[in-house]
């Protein structure tokens, strides 16, 4: 609540509830204070039959869930003998002294099952909600309470209640979702240019969203009923016959792990030579599990002697036209291809600012080649933005141009 801490939980149960076709009606962010949290928890059982909570089950003095939910619906707090030699052999198992208030991890509130956390020391707890547990007009439903550590809360999420879930809530009605990954057109623009094709659907119930961020954005398609996916299907291939070429991915794929497919599907190896975004697209593409195939390496050559010593960037291209200009990105990664051997490089030099700009070449220019055999292109953009916005735009544009490369020699052109 004070904005030191992102609220990922919400992110990831709302994705995956839905993916099951339970999708989330509220998500509500309270205090560790225990009027707050009652508060939550009394209106989120009045409107619903399914409530989650999160975090609040440790052994510290802000961890109040478990006893201010057990106070609220009147369920004493005992003694769990399993839960607390687990607690007991997590840390002998670790040769770690148990501090006496990790105890406190084993009272669980009667009638409520207990989730085994093979990953930590809190459980997680199941309460049955019976009408009259809060007043007499209550309607039955399952509170969940999960401990907060996202590794403790996914597995077992995953593992034991969604299980629960689909006993408890059989039958949701059909639901589904479906996000297309966009890059380099804005959201305004994207659906000046889909919203007319799709109104036969939208007017039969699909919902179309748009989330923008730096560099992406995501179009997403729900539709409900027993012709849900048939609607979502039909959709989606209306987009991609009108703005194909800009669509990377889907759901939760990211433009550097599309890259690293295509590289390794067409056994291609990448060498990268960056000046101005200092390593951030090596990082993005290392970041992928089997990078380390089609990944030949990287040189950050921030200064003109890195350009000229690493990369064989001429002395007289650098006086006659600068660091920042077309022909230094060209003889970068011209230059980075021929001594790698790698089947493409990508070179970046550019102004990421605040400071540096000229009247010619204001703060936010770059200029971006990729060197694949034969051929050299080479892009200029202008990214005005923050120094580590301009970096992920910047990486963004010099992936995609990859990608776009590595689609047009799988299609021969």
């Amino acid at each position: 609540m004070l904005g030191f801490v992102l609220n990922t939980h919400q992110q990831w149960l709302c994705r995956q509830l839905a993916d099951l076709g339970y999708p989330v009606t509220r998500q509500t962010a309270v205090p560790d204070t225990g009027p707050a949290i009652q508060d939550a928890v009394r209106e989120a059982l009045a409107r619903a039959h399914l409530v989650i909570a999160t975090g609040g089950l440790g052994p510290t003095s802000d961890d109040l869930t478990r006893d201010y939910i057990a106070a609220l619906l009147g369920r004493k707090l005992q003694i769990d003998k399993t839960v607390l030699k687990h607690v007991e052999d997590f840390f002998a198992l670790r040769r770690r002294s148990m501090p006496p208030n990790t105890a406190v991890q084993a009272l669980v509130p009667e009638d409520t099952l207990v989730l085994p956390n093979a990953n930590g020391t809190a459980p997680g707890l199941v309460m049955e909600i019976k009408p009259g547990d809060l007043h007499p007009t209550n309607q039955p439903g399952m509170l969940v309470m999960l401990p907060g550590p996202p590794r403790e809360l996914r597995p077992m999420f995953t593992n034991q209640v969604i299980p629960l879930i689909r006993q408890r809530f059989p039958s949701p009605e059909m639901f589904v979702c479906r996000t297309l990954k966009t890059t380099g057109l804005g959201e305004s623009v994207i659906q000046e240019k889909i919203d007319s094709a799709l109104k036969h659907l939208t007017e039969a119930g699909l919902e179309v969203g748009y989330c923008a961020r730096i560099g992406e954005v995501d179009v997403r398609l729900v539709a409900r009923g027993g012709l849900a996916q048939e609607t979502v299907s039909e959709a989606e291939a209306i987009i991609r016959a009108l703005i194909e070429h800009h669509i990377f991915g889907t759901g939760d794929e990211t433009l550097e792990a599309v890259v690293v497919r295509l590289l390794t599907e067409r056994k291609r190896t990448v060498v990268l030579a960056e000046s101005c975004t200092g390593g951030y697209i090596a990082n993005r593409l290392t970041n992928i599990s089997g990078a380390s195939a089609v990944v030949w390496g990287g040189l950050v050559t921030y200064s003109n002697d890195a350009k000229q010593s690493l990369l064989g960037v001429r002395p007289e291209t650098l006086v006659a036209h600068g660091a920042v200009s077309e022909p230094t990105a060209r003889e970068m990664a011209e230059g980075a291809r021929q001594r790698s051997g790698a089947d493409y490089a990508i070179a970046v030099t550019g102004i990421a600012g605040p400071t540096g700009g000229t009247p010619d070449k204001p703060v936010g220019t770059v200029l971006i080649a990729l060197a694949a055999p034969g051929k050299t292109k080479v892009l200029k953009p202008t990214n005005p933005y923050d120094r580590e916005t301009f970096k992920f735009v910047t990486s963004q544009q010099a992936l995609e141009m990859l990608r776009r490369s590595l689609l047009s020699e799988a299609a021969g052109s």
